[in-house]
């Protein structure tokens, strides 16, 4: 009996403990930030960047690696890992290859089960058009040694008659926008190519069901995972989702405005779901954003947020507060600013902004970010850096107080 009562006492100080920790880190946490490469810029290229976090508490990061992108057969998908506790990345190693064709744009997921989930298009023609989407699934991962993939499959995107129907739908505004626009004259022939081309190609059932890629994290809504994906050629977006763990895929209605591509999904507190998307249209040049209010299979207009966007990746997650953290280059033009933008009303408005990265135009650029929240409340982000020649990835730990502490 004694035993039983010292031990309920143990168990009673460490909750106490534990509860003031939580409550101090909540209140009035100071400011954590350091960064970093995860290995030394190189002249290889590397890029497009996607960051989980392992259920035993290590870090995961893939990117592509190689002599260039679509163009380039020696493409790869490379991976690391940062154990728990310690601040020294392991020696990378090959997480996909398909010989004699280029991977690219990996995204990453950890299920209810624990289970990483690798999401990556395979190039077949050397154009981004040709993408074919692929995805693994391991329960075998968290050892030293590179995964063991149960599960191998393509996902076959298949847009049906409601993708020509709102290319049909949408074209005539798109049409409207690009005659008021102030454009150059390769910039105008550009653009009147592109607009003849949606609505020849939104007939054609190969051109398609091909092209489609992930970048950011898919969201995982318990019974439903909601992978976002965007086309090059249509320079559009949509949703590929499973119920059923990827046994089956159906695709969302599309997202069509024209320039917005690369989707980042987040999730309000009453149910609606938000896509973010680079911004490849005409000025001004803003984070795209649409809305769901059927978990992810029908979305609303496309329209501009507040966030300015060079025609660069950026990823919005909500953190587990409530609040909601952005990071991107925001600017209208170049990515030699990398920021983190926190809101406090689910991206109605965006209260506290701070530098990630920041060089002078044409000094370097940082791209592409991937962000997560870990168990212990730290924000982790993984970026490619390019100096000029070469490149890397690059990595920071910071908390919500370092960004609202900018000067």
């Amino acid at each position: 009996m004694e035993w039983f009562r010292v031990r309920n006492v143990v168990l009673a100080l460490i909750l106490i403990l534990l509860t003031v920790a939580a409550d101090g880190l909540a209140a009035g946490a100071e400011p954590i930030h350091r960064s970093g490469l995860i290995f030394p810029v190189e002249p290889w290229h590397n890029h497009g960047s996607c960051i989980v976090e392992a259920p035993n508490g290590d870090l995961f990061a893939c990117w592509f690696h190689g002599s260039g992108e679509r163009k380039a057969d020696d493409v790869r998908i490379e991976a690391a890992r940062l154990p728990r506790g310690s601040g020294t990345w392991s020696p990378r190693f090959t997480l996909a290859d398909t010989p004699g064709y280029p991977d690219c744009n990996p995204s990453l997921h950890v299920d209810a089960r624990g289970r990483l989930w690798l999401f990556y298009p395979t190039i077949l023609d050397h154009h981004w058009e040709g993408a074919l989407l692929k995805f693994r699934i391991s329960a075998d991962w968290q050892q030293t040694t590179p995964p063991t993939w149960t599960q191998s499959e393509v996902l076959h995107v298949t847009p049906g008659a409601e993708f020509e129907a709102g290319v049909r739908q949408t074209l005539p505004e798109l049409e409207r926008l690009a005659a008021a626009a102030q454009w150059t004259a390769t910039t105008r022939r550009e653009v009147d190519e592109y607009l003849v081309s949606l609505r020849s190609n939104a007939t054609n059932e190969l051109y398609r069901r091909l092209g489609w890629m992930p970048r950011a994290h898919p969201l995982d809504l318990g019974d439903r995972l909601v992978l976002g994906l965007y086309h090059d050629g249509f320079s559009s977006a949509l949703m590929a989702f499973t119920d059923d763990g990827g046994e089956h895929w159906r695709t969302s209605t599309p997202l069509i405005g024209g320039g917005n591509i690369q989707p980042s999904l987040v999730r309000r507190r009453d149910g609606m779901l938000v896509a973010y998307m680079r911004d490849n249209g005409p000025p001004p040049k803003r984070l795209l954003m649409a809305e769901s209010r059927d978990r992810g299979e029908t979305w609303g207009p496309v329209t501009d947020s507040e966030i300015p966007n060079p025609g660069s990746g950026a990823e919005v997650i909500a953190l587990s507060d409530g609040t909601w953290a952005f990071i991107g280059n925001d600017t209208e033009d170049g990515r030699h600013s990398l920021a983190v933008w926190l809101s406090d009303d689910e991206g109605r408005s965006w209260k506290w902004r701070r530098a990630l990265e920041q060089v002078e135009p044409g000094k370097g650029s940082f791209s592409y970010p991937s962000l997560i929240q870990t168990r212990d409340g730290l924000l982790h982000a993984t970026y490619s850096v390019h100096p000029g020649s070469g490149g890397a990835i690059g990595y920071a730990a910071f908390n919500t107080e370092w960004v609202k502490a900018a000067p």
